[in-house]
């Protein structure tokens, strides 16, 4: 199973994504700012001067990452997690609003108003359901990110 990501519209706090499995629409998505990251010296988190990342306040880079259903304390029930992520760690498809709601996890909704996802809890649970039966029926779930 493939779930593709577009970042279509990009601010300076936020990135507006449409978000299709298997070639399929879903909805659209928010997440923090693309900012040009570059792991200068190979440590593989983004954080040092110069290498680009604002804790909590960047998106996650391009790219093809497996997805599998982890308990997540916080929220104390199962969600999507993207996997292996260079430089971020608990990345998960979350419900919520705008990206002060994200700190590098993806929030599906529908980009009715600008800057903001709505209807996130209903999508959450639409992208979640195709996850959780991918993994049922033994597939393998991945995202890419382009």
């Amino acid at each position: 199973m493939e779930f593709s990501l577009v970042r279509k519209y990009f601010n300076e706090n936020y990135t507006i994504g449409k978000l299709s499995v298997d070639g399929t629409y879903l909805c659209e998505t928010i997440e923090d700012a693309v900012r040009d990251l570059h792991d200068r010296n190979h440590d593989g988190d983004f954080t040092d001067p110069g290498e680009g990342k604002i804790y909590g306040k960047t998106a996650i880079p391009y790219g093809r990452y497996e997805i599998k259903m982890v308990y997540w304390e916080k929220h104390n029930r199962l969600y999507a997690q993207l996997q292996n992520v260079p430089g971020y760690t608990g990345i998960f498809i979350h419900s919520g609003r705008t990206e002060k709601h994200t700190e590098g996890c993806l929030i599906p909704g529908e980009n009715k108003l600008k800057g903001q996802v709505l209807y996130s809890p209903y999508h959450t649970e639409i992208v979640t359901n195709f996850v959780r039966k991918g993994l049922q029926e033994g597939k393998q779930v991945y995202i890419t990110i382009k």
